[in-house]
This record gives C-alpha cells, sequence and structure tokens, in this order.
C-alpha cells in the first residue's frame, strides 16, 4: 500500500500513521458527525475525504450524523417554533415528520459524497435498515426517544463487507412509529453495544477546557467528574460528557471530543501522538 498516495499532504507524518494502521487494523471506530460542524460545506467536503482515507486504509468505521441546524432551518422555513426541555427537542407528530425527513436527506448526501470519494457506504434510517429500537425518553418532550436494542449484527455485516454504516439518529418505537435520538447519545449507545476501540464526537469546540480555557488532551472519568462538581463543565458540554463516561464505562476504551472545524483533524486523532481534542479514559 503506498501511503503517500493515499494520505494527504498535511496530516499526520507517515512513519506514525504506520505505527497506528497495526494499533487499530483489527479495531471499530464510531465517529459522530455533529451539531454545528456540518453548516459548512468546506467542513463537511474535508470530513469525507478523512473518512474515505480510514476506508481506503483498511479501518472499520461506523458513522452516526446529527442534524440539529439542518432541522432547525427546516422547522424555521414551517414557520416552526422549537421548544426545548433539558437540552432537547419537544417533537410532536409535525415535527418528527419534519427531522425524519431532514436526517435521512442528510444521510443519503452522506453516502453520496462517500462514493464519489471512492468509498461505499450504506444508509441506515427508520425507512431503511432500521437498527434501532427505542424507549420513550419522556411524556414531555414527545417522540424522543432512548435507544433500548441495537441490532450490532446488521452494522457489523456492513463493516464486513468494507461498507461504512451511516446511521441516523432516529429508532422505531411502538406500532412503528418515528422517534427522533439525541445525535450523542445514539453513537454512545452504539458505540457500546459495539464495543468499540473509540468513539469520536466530532464537534464545533477544541474540547473539553479547563478553569484557564486550555484545552486537556488526556483525562480520566474522576478527573471529569470533578470538573462537573466545580462547574468547570457546564451546561451544553454535560450531556455529552455523560455520553463519553457512559460508553468508557461500558467497553469503549477511550473516547474522543474533537474539533470538526479542523483540517485532518479525525486523521490527526487516530494516527498521531499529539491527538485533536481531549480524549477520555476510564
Amino acid at each position: 500500500m503506498d501511503l503517500k498516495k493515499i494520505l494527504p499532504e498535511n496530516g499526520p507524518p507517515i512513519n506514525e500513521v504506520l505505527k497506528y494502521i497495526k494499533k487499530y487494523r483489527n479495531d471499530l471506530l464510531v465517529i459522530k458527525y455533529g451539531g454545528n460542524v456540518f453548516i459548512d460545506r468546506n467542513i463537511f467536503n474535508n470530513f469525507i475525504y478523512d473518512i474515505s482515507i480510514l476506508n481506503k486504509l483498511g479501518i472499520s468505521i461506523v458513522i452516526v450524523h446529527g442534524g440539529g441546524p439542518r432541522i432547525k432551518k427546516e422547522l424555521d422555513k414551517s414557520n416552526i417554533q422549537s421548544k426545548f426541555i433539558r437540552g432537547l427537542r419537544v417533537t410532536d407528530e409535525k415535527i418528527i415528520g419534519i427531522v425524519e425527513k431532514v436526517l435521512i436527506d442528510f444521510n443519503i448526501d452522506i453516502v453520496k459524497s462517500l462514493k464519489q470519494n471512492g468509498s461505499e457506504a450504506i444508509s441506515m434510517h427508520t425507512k431503511e435498515n432500521n437498527i434501532i429500537k427505542i424507549i420513550p425518553e419522556k411524556e414531555d418532550l414527545g417522540f424522543v426517544g432512548i435507544p433500548d436494542e441495537i441490532d450490532s449484527d446488521k452494522i457489523k455485516d456492513i463493516i464486513n463487507q468494507n461498507k461504512i454504516p451511516i446511521i441516523s439518529p432516529l429508532g422505531l418505537g411502538e406500532n412503528n412509529q418515528v422517534y427522533n435520538i439525541n445525535g450523542d447519545t445514539a453513537a454512545g449507545a452504539i458505540a457500546k453495544s459495539l464495543k468499540s476501540r473509540r468513539l469520536l464526537l466530532m464537534t464545533n469546540v477544541e474540547g473539553v477546557l479547563n478553569k484557564e480555557k486550555k484545552l486537556i488532551e488526556e483525562i480520566s472519568s474522576s478527573e471529569i467528574l470533578e470538573m462537573i462538581k466545580s462547574e468547570t463543565i457546564t451546561e451544553g458540554m454535560i450531556p455529552k460528557i455523560n455520553t463519553c463516561l457512559d460508553a468508557v464505562k461500558n467497553g469503549v476504551t477511550a473516547v474522543g471530543i474533537i474539533d470538526g472545524r479542523k483540517k485532518h483533524s479525525i486523521l490527526f486523532e487516530i494516527f498521531s501522538d499529539k491527538g485533536s481534542g481531549t480524549l477520555i479514559r476510564k
């Protein structure tokens, strides 16, 4: 394999890449491409490029995507005001129809873009290859669910064909009712069910910052809990951190919160000594 032809010039050094390819060859990575990261098409294209490189290098990956900003745009077009409780969108019958459509459209966009980059990907959502059964989160949230069962065999079948599963954070409840799932929660549940080596949450922040607003490159679960207690980590970051802690407690070796705005941040996180965000271990 000619790495020079596959890797970008401004990516991680080849000697480090070689070391980490060996390390991850038989492992599984779950990557959550989330929230505000993907409004910018350049960032999206960079993400697609990096994922196709991982695929060409024979690394097994699963992608879970979000859709918040796109959903908001569609709801605004229909003049629908969203109400949030505990950071989760209240989702009634009208909203769930829009949410499902937006997430599936985005899912198909990812699959097509990867194909143009020479990587085969398969859509997994509520209309095709559904793998998530849910239990309703709370009545006051409407059609918002928590993953209850994940069909991990279906995901593994796709990986074994050297294809990339692209999973929307949607699931089915009783009577095949569609439910929306928080993207981080969905990614965490999938990573746990697959016992993946890594869960990477791509965001639009550097990672976890200390009191001096400096990036923390590596941290343990107990240190993170102290930071929540001392309110160094607050509000929006807390649900994300809880997903990370739950994953490392349940078989995922480590979780990275990485800055999706940085060029080739996925490649630097996986294939270099310095990484590109915060790594959380047990």
